[in-house]
């Protein structure tokens, strides 16, 4: 049990629940936290009208994701980011070694996503949302040649867009702009499979990680590249070309929430920004709503931006505002 920073050895069966707390000077106080820590997870599940656990844990595992990540990240490189023991003669030896675990382990992660959605409650169902993950799962596999290929193109966009980059490795290495656009290329795949709960836990690991917020919806086209990167906000529904580059501090955000008929929000709306290809928006610029960037624009730094602009447009802060009237938003859009 580990109390007040303390760790030591729990003697207890997680599984069963069964054991006991060795006696001490604090056991009645943490007897009766434990009894109303009880009491606030009842009346949380009873208000959200919470099932109790079928088979074991309800949710995906944030920690077991971050080790599957590891173990994804360095199956798609594995002379970068797998062991330094790994030589090539045993490549293909150690990427199959490690895509067998990591799926197995992902695939187990998915079947608690599916189940959480459908609120798991009868054996049959269980035997059902098993093979539906491992379909998911196998489909979510034979992506990951061409996810690898998308990557390729966004380092060689890093390394060619930043003079300060010696090469190729340094950036995958170093940069943490690849390290959000890898999570999230991994994190988009398994949103548009139907896993949103785990493709969410593996972006969060990613922006606790680089302090880069992509959501796991945002369509992001190659040869994308995000320079320094602390700062960056990228909604669910932001449609990004091919060939763009981004600084630090830069959002693309929604201008206004819609509501339904009891206030709560209107989800899955197109309410984030469509950036078209070979855009360059330097660090600090915001914008917002479903706004279209034109082909070849350049949107200066602290650009505030609500209006579409055509393609080749520069903004800056001088003339942004005078280019809300250049280009009206088409509803299409």
């Amino acid at each position: 049990m580990a109390y007040l920073g303390r760790k030591t050895e729990m003697p207890v069966d997680l599984e069963s629940g069964s054991g006991s707390w060795s006696a001490g000077a604090h056991q009645l106080e943490l007897s009766q936290i434990v009894d109303q820590l009880r009491a606030a997870r009842e009346r949380w599940r009873k208000s959200h009208e919470r099932h109790r656990e079928f088979g074991g844990r309800e949710f995906p595992s944030r920690a077991e994701l971050r080790a599957i990540m590891d173990d994804l990240c360095a199956a798609l490189f594995p002379m970068r980011l797998g062991p330094s023991s790994l030589r090539q003669a045993s490549e293909d030896y150690f990427v199959g070694y490690t895509l067998d675990s990591a799926l197995t382990r992902l695939q187990e992660q998915v079947r608690l996503d599916l189940g959480y959605k459908l609120h798991l409650v009868t054996t049959a169902a269980v035997d059902q949302i098993h093979a539906q993950a491992g379909e998911l799962v196998r489909r979510f596999a034979r992506a990951l040649p061409s996810i690898r290929e998308m990557l390729d193109s966004d380092v060689e966009a890093a390394y060619h867009g930043d003079p300060a980059a010696r090469s190729v490795d340094e950036v995958l290495l170093c940069y943490p702009g690849i390290t959000a656009i890898t999570y999230h290329r991994i994190a988009h795949q398994l949103y548009r499979l139907g896993v949103p709960l785990v493709a969410r836990i593996i972006a969060e690991i990613s922006h606790s990680d680089t302090g880069i917020d992509i959501h796991p919806g945002a369509s992001i086209a190659g040869r994308f590249f995000i320079d320094h990167g602390t700062g960056v906000v990228i909604g669910e529904t932001a449609v990004i070309g091919e060939r763009v580059r981004i600084y630090q501090n830069v959002t693309l955000g929604a201008k206004r929430f819609p509501t339904i008929d009891d206030g709560s929000l209107e989800k899955g709306l197109p309410r984030h920004p469509v950036i078209e290809n070979d855009v360059v928006i330097y660090a600090g610029a915001t914008l917002l709503g479903r706004i279209q960037v034109g082909e070849g624009s350049v949107i200066g730094g602290n650009v505030w931006l609500t209006q579409s602009v055509p393609p080749g447009s520069n903004i800056t802060q001088a003339n942004s505002q005078q280019a809300q009237y250049l280009y009206v938003d088409k509803e299409s859009v």
